[in-house]
């Protein structure tokens, strides 16, 4: 049993290391997996889609579920000029409030200066753009089916009340998460259908540093799979009690506490509470 752990650790930690090779834990056919659809494939989809600036802005605290974002960034930033001015009226109201009390929304009033230019011509040109057609190849490419395949399995990290929680990795990109696998089973022996549900739902409303995201999410004959994002390090009881002498220094545990009070901010702003 011992050899089989240092083994399958081995294998993790190669895995995590992006494989040792040059295609840094990509599959051979990953460049097929990731190959865009024609764009005559993507008429349909570029028919259906809303056109609206609103939908494409991109703020911190918003989830985006399509890598076009960053396109049409690359296109704005490409395309429209390096200065739109700004009334010298919020100018002056920047730097007064600068002073008397500086905080992120002081530049509000610029930054709708901003968006409301961009929401005009700039955005038609792009929608008659190459950058708009990229942005439908991703969308189609990111309906495809995600199943068991898309993944490769390693090592046990954890067990729960209704399954374990592996380490994989996705096989097209070589990136690395944590696989939470709800055994289809012990959820209906339990009754937990409705819990399961409304922790994949919480878990995709979710987006913040502080709290593990959902990244993808399927299911096999005999469990549902949720795919999260992984944090490598140990959790904080391993850390409390195996490293050094047990407990933590005052200014580690404030730091600690202050993650953990952003990251149930989060979930509050969102209409969640954790027990």
């Amino acid at each position: 049993m011992e050899l089989e752990n240092i083994v399958a650790n081995t294998v993790l930690l190669k895995a995590r290391e992006g494989g040792g090779g040059k295609r840094k834990g990509r599959s051979k056919k990953w460049k097929e997996i990731l190959r865009f659809p024609h764009i005559s494939q993507c008429t349909e989809q570029g028919d259906d889609i809303e056109r609206d600036y609103d939908d494409y802005e991109v703020t911190p605290d918003e989830k985006r579920k399509c890598r076009g974002d960053q396109i049409i960034k690359t296109f704005l930033s490409k395309q429209s000029p390096q200065r739109v001015d700004i009334a010298e009226v919020f100018a002056d109201q920047c730097r007064e409030n600068l002073e008397l009390s500086p905080c992120k929304e002081i530049f509000s009033n610029c930054h709708k200066t901003v968006h409301d230019y961009l929401s005009g011509a700039p955005f038609l040109d792009y929608q008659n753009s190459m950058y708009f057609d990229r942005f439908l190849q991703w969308g189609m490419l990111e309906r495809q089916p995600i199943t068991k395949d898309t993944f490769r399995q390693y090592r046990v990290l954890g067990k729960g009340g209704f399954g374990e929680v592996c380490a994989c990795q996705v096989r097209a990109t070589g990136k690395m998460y944590a696989c939470k696998k709800l055994e289809k089973k012990r959820i209906k022996k339990r009754k937990g259908e409705s819990m399961a549900l409304n922790e994949k739902q919480i878990l995709e409303k979710v987006n913040s540093r502080f709290v593990v995201s959902l990244a993808y999410a399927y299911e096999t004959k005999d469990a549902l799979c949720l795919v999260l994002t992984i944090m490598n390090g140990g959790d904080l009881k391993f850390h409390t009690y195996n490293m050094g002498t047990p407990g933590f220094e005052k200014d580690r545990v404030r730091f600690y506490a202050a993650q953990i009070c952003c990251g149930l901010e989060h979930l509050h702003r969102e209409s969640i509470v954790y027990r």
